[in-house]
């Protein structure tokens, strides 16, 4: 779950950008609000009590490491080719890197728990892992959600080609468009 959470956020905290850079229209905000609701001091050290025993602090400096590589390639396929593009990317996330810091991703984190869980259920929480088993969870659910991610993500490509020919298979007409569509593609590009 967290890895997901990880590469949705990369997303996220890009995609707006790309937008604007883009269209050169101002992109929806995704950003966090510039003031965050107070919150009870005992709760919010609970909260970072929490976030410290399931190691959420070592997955955001992880998140912030893998933004990079998780953006590039995006970044890289959504622009133009051009000269300009890797002296563009390497900008963009000197820029990035240089305004991302773990604090702020923690106090957004705070903030999203303070919404989500009453103080008495951080108190649960925490109390869950700081037990053995609590600790082999907070350990093992990153590995196992990656696990699960590659896993769905094999699947849906698997049974994406197979219903792909099955269609084309059934539709010779529809496979003969593609196949018009893919020369026309490739006479283009030459």
């Amino acid at each position: 779950m967290k890895i997901l959470i990880a590469a949705a956020l990369s997303f996220l905290v890009a995609a707006p950008a790309w937008a604007q850079a883009r269209t050169g229209q101002p992109a929806e905000s995704t950003s966090a609000p510039a003031v965050q609701p107070k919150i009870d001091p005992v709760k919010e050290a609970d909260i970072r009590h929490l976030l410290d025993v399931t190691g959420t602090a070592a997955l955001v400096q992880q998140v912030i490491s893998g933004m990079e590589q998780n953006i590039k390639p995006l970044m890289a396929s959504s622009l133009p080719a051009g000269e300009y593009r890797d002296p563009l990317i390497e900008l963009f996330f000197q820029r990035f890197n240089s305004k991302l810091d773990s604090k702020r991703l923690m106090d957004l984190a705070v903030a999203r728990y303070d919404q989500n869980f009453s103080d008495e259920e951080v108190k649960g929480l925490i109390a869950f892992y700081e037990t053995p088993l609590g600790q082999k969870v907070a350990t093992v659910l990153p590995k196992l959600s990656a696990q699960l991610q590659q896993d769905g993500q094999k699947l849906g490509q698997q049974l994406g080609r197979e219903s792909m020919i099955e269609v084309l298979s059934e539709h010779p007409d529809l496979k003969q468009g593609l196949e018009a569509a893919s020369r026309k593609t490739s006479a283009d590009s030459q």
